[in-house]
């Protein structure tokens, strides 16, 4: 079975806030985490479970997602979400700092 995850960093509880998707073969799992070293647990964790890839919400950025990449010795596939530079200040205005 593949195993995909998502992670989500932000104000949120994570023993409540997941979610466990199967279809077919392939199983998703949407985490999430109140700081980077939960982050970096949460990632090792599913490492040892067998994920393959991990697909990081954008409060991550690049080099976060390279640390997390060398913390599984770049055997998980590591991605970020990003936006069109031309929208910053949309997102400043709606995370704001």
């Amino acid at each position: 079975m593949k195993k995909y995850a998502f992670l989500l960093w932000g104000n949120y509880d994570p023993e409540r806030h997941c979610a466990e998707f199967i279809h077919g073969d392939c199983l998703t799992r949407i985490c999430t985490v109140r700081s980077f070293e939960q982050a970096e647990q949460t990632v090792l964790s599913l490492w040892k479970e067998g994920f393959g890839a991990v697909e990081l919400c954008g409060a991550f950025g690049q080099d976060r997602a390279l640390r997390l990449s060398e913390l599984t010795q770049g055997q998980v596939a590591i991605g970020y979400v990003t936006h069109d530079p031309s929208q910053d200040h949309l997102f400043q205005a709606f995370f704001g700092d």
